[in-house]
């Protein structure tokens, strides 16, 4: 059983609520934090819950969740379209990420259908809005790890 999970968010997600409801809706990442603060905490599961518009602090939260052996939740915005930092990044400290998307990438703009986090990660959630992040809380409390991608 996990005992921590990081949530983490990269660019522009500060802007939830607000910037293009009719994709992104309107709940906060506030919003979203309390919510998953809450659902972990009845696992006793502590969440670390961040936000930056700077790729390279992703890059060093991700390896501090991967040192300390503890899983990620990742949105990290539009650098998942364009970032081999972070993909070297969750590579690199054996991070066990699930990628998340509040939309669904591969219903948008072309060049927002590939990501380059996806290969790395443990799992892939697109389209589900804010819950996106409830699932991928789920699978971390409720799917078994293993070294299996």
């Amino acid at each position: 059983m996990i005992k921590a999970v990081h949530v983490l968010n990269g660019p522009n997600l500060n802007l939830l609520g607000t910037r293009e409801p009719e994709v992104y809706g309107r709940e906060t990442l506030a919003d979203i934090e309390t919510r998953l603060v809450a659902a972990a905490g009845k696992f006793n599961v502590r969440v670390t819950f961040r936000q930056s518009n700077q790729e390279g602090d992703l890059v060093t939260w991700i390896q501090e969740a991967g040192r300390a052996g503890e899983p990620v939740i990742l949105n990290a915005g539009a650098y998942s379209h364009t970032s081999i930092a972070i993909l070297d990044a969750i590579k690199g400290s054996n991070a066990h990420v699930i990628e998340v998307h509040l939309s669904n990438i591969h219903a948008r703009e072309q060049f927002r259908h590939h990501s380059r986090l996806s290969a790395a990660a443990r799992g892939v959630i697109v389209g589900f809005g804010s819950r996106s992040y409830d699932l991928a809380l789920q699978a971390l409390l409720f799917a078994p790890v293993t070294g299996e991608s």
